[in-house]
């Protein structure tokens, strides 16, 4: 594929937005619609970098590394976790899981009765203080697109699907075990769970050996080389 780079304006901000793990949806409206404007453009200059850039049908883009990792990162853990905590949690309270996390909200306030209903869960997380939850939970949310926060509300976005479809598998081998009497045990995830491996989003961290200028520039070098060579 020919890719015109004069036609790629917002390259720059989205190469670093999505290589450091972050998820573009509407809430960006000037990458979001660059993205879907040119989205086989990017998809094909992305993969000749080393990246799968995804476009999920809900309303987001986000970038998957063709080489994956053995384990899945700490914070993609942390976060999965947190969502299957939270589905619990909310259901325990009669409200809709789904309707909070798609597109609804949690208030700061409600966080310290979360953190002492599960906080043997938490623990796994290596969150045991307030502080810790909003730092290595909350504030990583809203880094990597997945929630916005203001005047102490957390308002879900799109992306949160990512996790949500876990839970929701998961959730439907529990009910498929329940009817069948099953003596299998379903417990919920742990951190270091093998098996929802897969399924749980490996996050581009932004400390990788070569630097997003880096790998951006060498991705640009790359394709005009090829060009030339063409032309």
């Amino acid at each position: 594929m020919n890719i015109d780079l004069k036609e790629l304006t917002q390259l720059a901000p989205i190469f670093r937005e999505l290589f450091k793990g972050y998820h573009v949806s509407r809430r960006d409206p000037e990458l979001y619609a660059q993205l879907s404007n040119q989205q086989d453009q990017y998809r094909a200059l992305f993969k000749a970098l080393g990246y799968e850039l995804v476009c999920d049908s809900r309303g987001f883009y986000y970038f998957v590394p063709e080489q994956m990792g053995a384990q899945v990162n700490k914070t993609a853990q942390r976060l999965a976790l947190f969502t299957f905590i939270l589905v619990e949690h909310l259901a325990d309270q009669g409200r809709d899981p789904l309707a909070v996390l798609d597109g609804g909200s949690l208030g700061r306030d409600e966080l310290p009765a979360l953190l002492d209903k599960y906080r043997d869960l938490f623990l796994q997380a290596e969150v045991t203080t307030i502080e810790e939850l909003e730092e290595k939970v909350m504030r990583r949310l809203t880094q990597l697109g997945f929630a916005s926060e203001e005047h102490g509300i957390y308002r879900f976005l799109a992306p949160m699907h990512r996790f949500l479809d876990v839970c929701l598998s998961v959730q439907q081998d529990r009910d498929l075990a329940a009817t069948l009497h099953s003596a299998l045990p379903l417990p919920t995830p742990v951190l270091l769970d093998d098996e929802t491996e897969d399924e749980i989003i490996s996050l581009a961290e932004a400390d990788a050996d070569e630097s997003e200028e880096d790998a951006l520039a060498r991705a640009t070098a790359e394709e005009r080389a090829v060009q030339e060579i063409d032309a």
